[in-house]
């Protein structure tokens, strides 16, 4: 598992990881709408409440963790509402991933799709509610996908997605996700941080003033 961010660290991209579990790993990316020093009190308080709360809520052998991320959500929405002192969009992508079932259960708040490429190709982690900090009693679902022996997983911010290069003299072509797909499906390592890297690198080409952020991680057995 390993994360690769890139830029001057002017946007709101935050990203964690940690343990929560002897078989759970919690982590989640969110980019928090406006400029970083606008945003720090936020960043501040979504990391506490991941850290603490995530910690807390899946301690369990034997939770219900579609339950349990559902309830974390809730409780990220309203900390950074509480945090902005009003609305503030924050689209998130939130996961915890079982080391010994293979799983990942995850909530995708309005944030870029994350890929998990396999054997059979690679499958896109859509949007499974609106971003955080918009409404108070937003619903969010939090299924749960299976993660294949030597499936990668990656997860990128919207800096990546929208960083924009000429492709002609008048015309310009976001870097997009179908291109961070095609990416993913020619890089041969296992190296989780080279893998970020291999997806990140390419946009020395496009230029973006936004942070770039690619989050990734390999089942190796």
């Amino acid at each position: 598992m390993a994360a690769v961010f890139c830029s001057k660290r002017v946007a709101g991209d935050f990203y964690d990881a940690l343990r929560v579990g002897p078989q759970r790993i919690l982590f989640g990316l969110l980019d928090v709408a406006g400029r970083r020093d606008d945003n720090r009190g936020i960043l501040t308080s979504a990391q506490k409440i991941l850290r603490t709360m995530g910690t807390e809520l899946f301690a369990g052998n034997d939770i219900n963790e579609s339950e349990v991320m559902t309830e974390l959500s809730h409780l990220l929405n309203r900390g950074i509402t509480d945090a902005a002192h009003g609305v503030r969009s924050c689209p998130a992508f939130i996961g915890c991933y079982h080391e010994e079932l293979g799983t990942l259960c995850y909530t995708n708040a309005g944030h870029t799709p994350a890929l998990l490429r396999d054997g059979a190709g690679v499958l896109e982690l859509g949007s499974t509610g609106l971003p955080l900090g918009l409404f108070s009693h937003a619903t969010i679902e939090a299924p749960t996908v299976a993660v294949p022996r030597d499936a990668v997983f990656l997860l990128v911010s919207r800096g990546v997605v929208e960083a924009e290069g000429k492709i002609s003299k008048v015309e310009d072509l976001q870097f997009g996700l179908e291109r961070v797909k095609e990416r993913l499906g020619n890089i041969a390592s296992r190296d989780a941080r080279e893998i970020c890297i291999g997806i990140v690198d390419p946009l020395a080409d496009h230029m973006t003033h936004e942070d770039r952020t690619a989050f990734a991680f390999v089942r190796q057995a």
